[in-house]
């Protein structure tokens, strides 16, 4: 059954006012986008502060009244650095307690009495300092410079807990290509006496050659790439203890190439645990070690599934003895309950929707705080489970996309949410749900344009079993009885969601503007898609571009019965898992697909790395038929329709060999395509020169479609 869900035309036809396309691409980071309220954090359990501008403001529970607590003005005084002149924004901070804040510029870490106006601490790191972790109870920062790890303390004193003395050794670095939800290298313990850090060896890995074009002769830059079915990085963690002065590795065991996950301290210190997944990442162990030796002391609990187990947010903690731990095992991402002696005490969480993002836990009255989407995918919102009894309540009520800021005793939070039509509303909330008060609701400022209308529809996918999300943007001027040109926006790979009910449907405003030029600009979300379930995402796997490719077409058919489309004029543009799936749908559907633009496309996945390409397509050799299947370079001759190729020279994540060998495959078939190089710029095109990119694919779908 395909029927549209929703219709918002929530922009006036008789406004007169046109995006520019510098408006479109970058405005939405500056001068275009909704007053937002930046660094929300409570001071207290009744003071709440925030940052706008060059201000940090206070609030307190029971009135809005704002209070200027510092300006920038204020911290180029206290700490005289005069550097902080340069600054437009307040920057990022953390309270220490009521009238104590640490304020982080640079390499610099300030401790200020807010009370007193007065510098407390200082701590600067050196100028090549990277991965930046600040340890407020000890007043210690760990920072690495190149492959090493440091710990800077308040008195000036370095401390070296990694040097690579061998090239293609890396400390205290996120490890293993930033999968499974890592994304830094460092973790303190909870009393601040220790530090685990990655310590990662890649010596052993393939070296991929990076070109700088900066130098007179260009210069070559290697990095270590392990491509799928390739030799893997080595890691092991380390544990640094600062009162024995002494460091010992955790004993992680055989195979060397496996994945070490969610790292996560005991509340007393006394265990770290460790989600310890297999190359082949069908099978994960959550291991306990003693940090003072590094011993392993036992497996809690395994996961195992025929496809994947992809572990993705650490243990959490809830006393000594209990923790929190969330799995997809029964279908959908939930909450489980366990001790350390590895039982489980219970499912904590349950049904057909995903719990998204941990909130915090109240201890003294026995909830979790979390956000799921739920009761459907479109929205976010927030909800607590009893420890005890499990009874699940909603307490975020409107529809949208919410977000939740707890003070420490879990009695109220700030509720940041958006909808479609509503950019963003602040309340104070109670929690059990009740409104305390609004606190800020940021004002429409793209009232003044005349952009298109947007419909958001549910279409069936491609077996007849789910219902997809998708959106339609519409010329503000549209006639259903005109047939116009057609933009399909596509990403539709893992851990990702492009339809949601959130400010604009979640399109960005070049899509606007792009309807503002006479385009019909379309998404959906295909399966294989994020947070929709295990059997939902998991279905593109040893097959990747094959169900979600069907899903689109779908869509496409949907959008044809509409009767508006000009069947001739099909266009759609996507980047890495987008540009993938742009060439896919281009080679795989020539009739229908007139116009292409694939920016960081993955052509063939044997040239991209183990860790995401292997979860998905396992490796080469054991799925040498899917590999076969999914790629691009032998399927060039079927090009029909005008292709633009763009990479950026020094991608790192998407290597320029997939567009390269993509191009030579085209050239052999004689398929004429085109070719565009960004010389500085790794998987993404920003900054500036994101303006640039843009004006080249509008150009690129303007001449081609004869849209002028």
């Amino acid at each position: 059954m395909i029927f549209v869900a929703v219709f918002l035309s929530f922009f006036s036809f008789s406004q007169k006012k046109q995006l520019t396309i510098e408006e479109a691409v970058i405005g939405a980071y500056r001068n275009m986008y909704a007053q937002q309220f930046y660094y929300i954090k409570w001071q207290t359990n009744s003071l709440f502060t925030y940052v706008k501008n060059e201000q940090l403001l206070q609030q307190a529970i029971k009135s809005n009244n704002e209070q200027t607590l510092l300006s920038v003005h204020d911290l180029v005084k206290i700490t005289n650095d005069t550097n902080l002149k340069k600054i437009k924004m307040f920057p990022n901070y953390e309270w220490e307690t009521e009238n104590i804040l640490w304020i982080k510029t640079d390499i610099k870490f300030f401790q200020i009495d807010i009370k007193e106006k007065k510098l407390l601490t200082q701590i600067i790191c050196p100028d090549t300092a990277e991965n930046f972790d600040l340890n407020i109870r000890k007043k210690m920062v760990a920072y690495t410079i190149k492959n090493n790890l440091y710990v800077l303390t308040n008195n000036g004193n370095t401390i070296t807990l990694g040097s690579d003395l061998e090239q293609g050794i890396v400390f205290g670095k996120s490890v293993h290509r930033n999968e499974f939800g890592i994304n830094k290298g460092t973790f303190w313990s909870n009393s601040g006496n220790s530090l685990a850090f990655y310590r990662m060896d890649e010596t052993m890995v393939t070296t991929y050659p990076l070109v700088d074009i900066n130098t007179r002769i260009a210069t070559v830059k290697n990095i270590r790439y392990p491509m799928a079915g390739m030799k893997s990085h080595e890691v092991t963690i380390g544990v640094h203890n600062f009162a024995t002065n002494k460091t010992v590795y955790l004993q992680t065991g055989e195979p060397k190439e496996q994945y070490l996950t969610n790292i996560s301290w005991s509340l007393d210190d006394k265990f770290i645990l460790v989600a310890v997944l297999n190359r082949e990442q069908n099978h994960m162990k959550m291991n306990v070690y003693n940090p003072e030796t590094g011993e392993f002391i036992k497996t809690l609990f395994e996961e195992k599934n025929n496809k994947y187990v992809e572990p993705l947010s650490p243990a959490v903690f809830i006393n000594n003895t209990q923790f929190l731990w969330q799995s997809q095992r029964n279908g959908f991402n939930h909450f489980y309950l366990y001790n350390l002696d590895g039982n489980l005490i219970k499912q904590l969480t349950n049904g057909n929707w995903v719990v998204t993002t941990y909130l915090g836990t109240d201890k003294k009255s026995q909830y979790v705080y979390f956000i799921a989407a739920y009761p459907t995918a479109l929205e976010r919102n927030i909800l607590k489970v009893n420890l005890t009894t499990g009874e699940l309540k909603r307490i975020s009520e409107n529809e949208g996309i919410h977000n939740a800021i707890f003070n420490k005793e879990f009695t109220c939070f700030i509720n940041r949410y958006e909808t479609i039509d509503k950019p963003f509303v602040y309340n104070l909330i109670n929690s059990e749900g009740k409104l305390m008060r609004k606190i800020h609701e940021a004002n429409n400022i793209l009232n003044d344009y005349e952009l298109g209308t947007l419909e958001m529809v549910k279409v069936k996918s491609a077996d007849g079993k789910t219902e997809l999300y998708g959106r339609i943007i519409k010329p503000s001027n549209f006639d259903a009885k005109k047939k116009y040109p057609l933009i399909l926006y596509v990403y539709g790979g893992p851990h990702a969601q492009l339809v949601q009910n959130n400010w604009l449907g979640g399109a960005s405003l070049w899509d606007y503007y792009m309807a503002q030029k006479g385009y019909i600009f379309a998404t959906i979300d295909n399966r294989g898609s994020a947070n929709r379930g295990f059997e939902f995402e998991s279905c593109i796997h040893r097959q990747l571009g094959h169900n979600e490719a069907e899903d689109q077409i779908e869509f496409i058919k949907f959008l044809i019965k509409q009767g508006y489309i000009d069947e001739n004029k099909i266009g759609v543009y996507g980047w890495s898992y987008g540009g993938f799936m742009t060439l896919t749908l281009m080679t795989r559907y020539p009739e229908i697909f007139k116009l292409g633009v694939a920016g960081g496309p993955v052509t063939d996945w044997k040239y991209y790395e183990i860790m995401y390409g292997e979860r998905y397509m396992d490796t080469p050799q054991e799925n040498s038929e899917g590999y076969e299947k999914t790629s691009l370079l032998n399927k060039t001759k079927n090009l029909k329709g005008k292709t633009l190729i763009i990479h950026g020279y020094m991608d790192d994540v998407v290597v320029l060999q997939h567009s390269l060998s993509f191009v030579e495959s085209c050239i052999k078939n004689g398929i004429l395509i085109d070719f565009f190089i960004y010389p500085n710029h790794t998987h993404n095109i920003r900054g500036k020169d994101r303006i640039h990119l843009m004006k080249k694919i509008n150009q690129y779908f303007d001449e081609n479609f004869n849209l002028n």
